[in-house]
């Protein structure tokens, strides 16, 4: 009997390598922000032809914050532009997480219009925006949540995983199967501990402006491949 293919159901992409990819090039930083922007489109696309419903891509961490204010606006310009190419297409519900309220407010309010445009999609899946995240501070805010919906006399009660689950800023989605990181960098850098505990972690020294269905179909035949015994 041969071993079954792992179900490949929830992927993630940490977006790595543009600014290398512009200093590269010698082309301005936005250029390579643009460039990335429209290989997240090509992403969905390629995961919806792979019937993959869930996908997430981490656009901007809560360090990239301290990066000079030109730059984060550059990132967000290209957020929004990309995100608005993927809600015209009617096919993905997006979904925003991450400490929105830490960018520029009319960042903020163009991505959550987006996201709310997005809600009558006809679904080929989700597409989960990470935007000022961090990893750490998702699970700190769901303890928080939980211990605020109990009562005063509840707080004590045991909490099990389920119900930080269930309070974690991707609550409803499948955990993640496979995280992609671009660029050469091997490490996860604060993203999703919770989500990726069981995770395939595939890394590429693919600059993400560059990141092809080449290299796509080789992260899922890597996938593939894998033996996902998850502690057994």
């Amino acid at each position: 009997m041969t071993a079954r293919e792992p179900e490949l159901r929830h992927v993630a992409v940490i977006l790595d390598g543009n600014r290398r990819w512009a200093q590269g090039r010698h082309v301005p930083l936005e250029q390579a922000y643009c460039q990335g922007a429209l290989r997240v489109h090509d992403l969905v696309t390629w995961c919806e032809q792979a019937q993959v419903r869930a996908v997430t891509v981490w656009a901007l961490s809560q360090d990239n914050l301290h990066r000079r204010p030109q730059e984060v606006a550059q990132i967000l310009n290209s957020v929004t532009r990309g995100l608005g190419r993927i809600a015209t297409t009617t096919r993905w519900h997006i979904r925003l997480i991450g400490a929105l309220d830490r960018i520029p407010a009319h960042h903020a309010v163009r991505l959550r219009t987006l996201a709310l445009r997005s809600a009558g999609a006809r679904s080929a899946g989700t597409l989960t925006i990470a935007v000022a995240y961090d990893g750490r501070a998702d699970i700190v805010t769901a303890i928080r949540s939980l211990l605020h919906e109990r009562a005063p006399g509840e707080r004590a009660a045991p909490i099990d995983e389920s119900a930080i689950s269930r309070h974690l800023s991707t609550a409803g989605q499948p955990d993640i199967d496979l995280v992609i990181r671009t660029s050469g960098e091997q490490r996860l850098s604060g993203f999703m501990p919770w989500q990726t505990a069981h995770a395939e972690l595939y890394f590429t020294v693919t600059l993400w402006p560059d990141f092809t269905r080449g290299d796509f179909d080789e992260a899922r035949r890597w996938f593939a491949g894998r033996q996902r015994r998850q502690g057994s």
